[in-house]
């Protein structure tokens, strides 16, 4: 993965997971998997769970802790009202920016 696509994709993560969780629940590989399958084949494990971690810490999931057939319960976040609204925004400046970004790229054209 180049550059640009690695520091693009820091500012763009966290709403790709929140959008992943919209509907429903996901323990950390399960969230790593359905990045995996929509082609962020190169997304460490470790970024995963750090971001997890910022999501629980600033209040936009709720965790539960469910057994698991291997190993330690695993934490399970499911995306809550809060989260709900940071996604809302974070798709509004999206919706923003691409367009600003297709008109630039068609004016170069």
């Amino acid at each position: 993965m180049g550059k640009q696509m690695t520091e693009m994709l820091k500012g763009t993560l966290e709403g790709i997971v929140l959008a992943l969780l919209t509907g429903k629940a996901a323990y950390g590989y399960e969230i790593t998997t359905q990045l995996r399958e929509q082609g962020f084949t190169e997304i460490a494990e470790g970024t995963v769970y750090a971001l997890l971690v910022r999501i629980e810490q600033k209040g936009l999931v709720d965790v539960e802790k469910r057994p698991s057939e291997k190993g330690p319960p695993r934490k399970v976040y499911t995306l809550n009202a809060q989260g709900e609204n940071e996604l809302n925004e974070f798709w509004n400046t999206w919706s923003f920016l691409s367009e600003r970004i297709e008109e630039l790229r068609k004016e170069g054209k």
